[in-house]
């Protein structure tokens, strides 16, 4: 393995290790949980409006329009598909959605959580020609999946995690050291 490729698996490694670590106030971190509901109207703004401030706020002002760009697109996920657990579902209630946030000097990790188990279904390679491009590129888009295409075009790296009793979260990650941009060929 070339010395490129090295380096980045280290650093791959290196923020993985940080995703699975507890907050620790010594860890020089931030961190936020917020707590929305899918029924009322404006709540991909509100979460796109939190992401900002407390982003602005703790000094992360380079990954702020991505990071908002992408807490929408993964709250829009939620409000427009996410059909909660028969068991965690209760008669007249909003379905819940927490937005996490940890960001330490090098990575933001964002996880957008629901009560749905399904599977969210993650764009694989190209999903068009860049051939049938031209002037009509929106045509070619996918019927499905686009929020999740964005999200894995702006952030490092996108996957989930199913929770035990049910609902799962979906994750993405964003460099901040610049090491997005050595990733190996």
């Amino acid at each position: 393995m070339d010395a490129r490729k090295t380096e980045h698996l280290a650093r791959e490694l290196d923020a993985y290790a940080h995703w699975y670590v507890a907050p620790d106030a010594s860890s020089n971190g931030h961190y936020l949980t917020l707590t929305l509901f899918a029924e009322f109207d404006d709540t991909a703004r509100v979460a796109r409006d939190l992401t900002a401030v407390f982003l602005r706020g703790a000094g992360a002002e380079a990954v702020v329009d991505d990071a908002r760009l992408a807490v929408s697109e993964l709250v829009g996920n939620v409000v427009n598909h996410a059909v909660p657990e028969r068991h965690l579902a209760l008669p007249g209630s909003c379905r819940r959605i927490d937005v996490t946030f940890k960001l330490w000097p090098k990575w933001l990790f964002i996880g957008v959580t629901d009560e749905d188990s399904t599977p969210p279904v993650l764009p694989l390679g190209e999903t068009f020609s860049p051939g049938l491009l031209g002037e009509l590129s929106e045509a070619v888009l996918p019927a499905s999946g686009r929020g999740l295409l964005i999200c894995q075009r702006l952030a490092t790296a996108v996957w989930w995690t199913p929770h035990e009793k049910g609902g799962k979260t979906v994750w993405c990650r964003f460099d901040r050291d610049n090491g997005a941009d050595d990733r190996p060929d």
